[in-house]
């Protein structure tokens, strides 16, 4: 099979294509966004390779005609600029017609040379990864311009078979996404649960039961008000650095969540992670034994945690007083806390476990899938493995034209 070896940039000029930065500050203000309008495209916004909308930033027509250079096309990609510069997201369908924001780089070179999939996928290899982060510019953070883009080499082969390279790895994102909105649904699904029980009380058996009043306001009888520093122990988490980390299996929790993997665990799971520092307050669940560092806590109570972790996620604590924004542990036991019958409480904890099963089973087979599509990557990608004999279902992945 032939292979050609080229530049991005040298490609980008062949087929009249697009490498450009997204609108400097000075064009786009803060002032000119809107509740409606065309979505912007931050690199907050780019999370695992996809657009995320929670909290993405619009503009009106005026600035759209007047940023129209930097409109998005369905099969470009767009990369964030500083900090973890190897973020990138393809554009779909959904985002034809977005704006690429500031802070954002874009990359956008039709489908005559390379396929927009396949050089997604090409973008993601970790030796490309590692290439770009070490020709980025920045004292502290990284720093991606477009003379970097335009210098990466691509290795490629036929137009044919890098579609059906694209079309094999889009397989196994395709089943990982299909897992993932099941997860979400489940976890909707808890979620409705607890409120319903919970928070407007119809839990099986209420019609029976009276209500009373409580620091809470009115609540079933026979439930308690407790302080939350009585049923939870908020224990804190350890030191450990990212340069002491070892390479394992265990899930490094901060108080944005996983922040990287360990060789040994701290706390045996399930168990429940609270923002102590930064993302003060965040909360999160663990189906498995974790590593919770010094800028969290992890729970302790005898109380079933299912019924834990919800009643943290609803519990205010922002503190606005403070001078340093954290979680006080010593304000954070006074709040009041909600303890509902044993019996109910084990009837939900029985319903949720199963729930968190199957999810723990969906993020088990999409830890699999992307085993295996990274291992894929490299031998699709360099020829290594052939796909000449592979039968494969195409499917539409053009882009517009550049």
């Amino acid at each position: 099979m032939n292979f050609n070896t080229r530049t991005l940039g040298n490609i980008c000029d062949e087929v009249g294509g697009i490498i450009r930065t997204g609108p400097f500050g000075s064009q786009l203000h803060e002032s000119d966004y809107q509740d409606e309008g065309v979505p912007v495209i931050m690199p907050k916004n780019i999370i695992d390779g996809k657009v995320s909308t929670e909290g993405i930033a619009r503009i009106g027509d005026f600035d759209v005609s007047r940023l129209s250079q930097h409109r998005l096309q369905k099969g470009d990609i767009v990369y964030g600029r500083r900090g973890d510069i190897g973020r990138r997201a393809l554009i779909t369908e959904r985002e034809d017609g977005w704006l690429c924001g500031t802070g954002c780089l874009r990359i956008s070179l039709g489908n005559s040379v390379l396929d927009p999939v396949f050089l997604y996928y090409y973008l993601g290899q970790l030796q490309v990864i590692s290439w770009i982060y070490n020709k980025a510019i920045g004292a502290t953070l990284p720093n991606l311009n477009t003379d970097i883009i335009r210098s990466v080499p691509i290795t490629y082969p036929p137009l044919p078979t890098q579609r059906k390279i694209a079309a094999i790895l889009s397989a196994y994102d395709d089943l990982i996404e299909n897992n993932t909105r099941r997860i979400k649904l489940l976890e909707e699904m808890a979620q409705a649960l607890y409120r319903e029980w919970f928070v407007k009380f119809r839990f099986p058996g209420h019609e029976k039961v009276r209500m009373v009043e409580s620091e809470l306001g009115m609540v079933p009888e026979g439930w308690d008000v407790k302080k939350l520093g009585d049923v939870v122990e908020l224990a804190y988490g350890k030191a450990l650095k990212a340069d002491d980390r070892v390479e394992g299996s265990f899930p490094v929790y901060g108080s944005g969540g996983v922040v990287g993997y360990h060789n040994e665990c701290l706390v045996k799971g399930p168990g429940i992670i609270v923002g102590r520092k930064g993302n003060v307050g965040s909360v999160y669940w663990s189906d498995y034994d974790f590593f919770p560092i010094d800028t969290v806590y992890y729970v302790k109570s005898i109380i079933p945690l299912p019924y834990i972790y919800y009643n943290l996620q609803s519990q205010n604590f922002i503190n606005n007083d403070a001078a340093v924004p954290g979680l006080n542990r010593n304000q954070a036991y006074m709040l009041p806390f909600l303890l509902p019958k044993k019996d109910i409480l084990l009837n939900f904890e029985n319903f949720v476990k199963d729930v968190f099963r199957h999810t723990k089973n969906l993020r088990n087979k999409n830890a699999n899938l992307r085993r295996t599509r990274d291992l894929l990557l490299p031998k699709l990608i360099s020829g290594e493995m052939d796909v000449e004999n592979i039968q494969v279902r195409m499917k539409n992945n053009g882009s517009g034209g550049a």
